[in-house]
């Protein structure tokens, strides 16, 4: 799972910013020991949480941020992406699935809330390509502080779009001999290599739907 700075608010984008952390997985370019540089991106898209979106805090007083203003308190765990880059089709389908851990601060009486979810697809880290939004609904039984629910996430990703061109992928996976004129140069220092890689990186960023108030409270806490 990786993790970014994305903040994705009611309205839209409300923040965007810093570039990409976190970790390496089939969907990135890595670097292979003696060999230069090794491709391992596929059509499926990273997967992650953007910074500030994981959690979602409620209060008992509109406008109250201190801590014995909470009312409910619920984050995202257990991410887990599932996509077929073997099926056939021209659009790729990357779904996540995943749960939400609550608690309440007062646990009298059985209780029922919704919390709005979004699905995003990122186009090289910032071109937003497509944005769903979804609900999770978290049963509390009287006397139960704590509650859990699963929600599931989709998105179709353009496989032709999500390809590097084969071109571009030759002159980065080339394999390269010391005494070569080219030996030292980094491919993905080249201008044209890096628009195109960046053209084929797509994202899926799953995150709470916040309000203005919610993302500056978890970007500021």
């Amino acid at each position: 799972m990786i993790t970014r700075p994305r903040l994705l608010a009611a309205t839209g984008i409300a923040l965007l910013a810093v570039a990409l952390g976190g970790c390496r997985s089939k969907g990135d370019i890595v670097v292979d020991e003696g060999v230069g540089i090794s491709a391992v991106r596929g059509a499926c898209p990273a997967v992650g949480v953007p910074d500030y979106t994981g959690d979602v805090t409620l209060f008992r007083t509109p406008g109250a941020t201190d801590a014995g203003s909470i009312d409910l308190a619920a984050a995202i765990t257990n991410l887990r992406p599932a996509c077929d880059e073997k099926a056939t089709g021209d659009k790729v389908w990357s779904q996540t699935s995943f749960d939400v851990l609550a608690r309440r601060t007062d646990a009298r009486g059985a209780r029922t809330v919704q919390l709005p979810w979004f699905v995003t697809v990122l186009r090289g880290g910032n071109a937003v390509v497509s944005k769903r939004v979804g609900t999770v609904t978290l049963n509390f039984a009287d006397g139960q502080e704590r509650a859990q629910a699963h929600a599931e996430a989709g998105a179709y990703i353009d496989r032709a779009e999500a390809t590097l061109p084969e071109d571009i992928r030759h002159r980065i996976t080339r394999k390269r001999k010391a005494g070569e004129a080219d030996a030292a140069i980094d491919p993905l220092a080249q201008p044209d290599v890096r628009a195109a890689v960046a053209r084929a990186t797509f994202e899926v960023l799953v995150g709470f739907q916040l309000t203005e108030q919610q993302l500056a409270y978890n970007a500021t806490r």
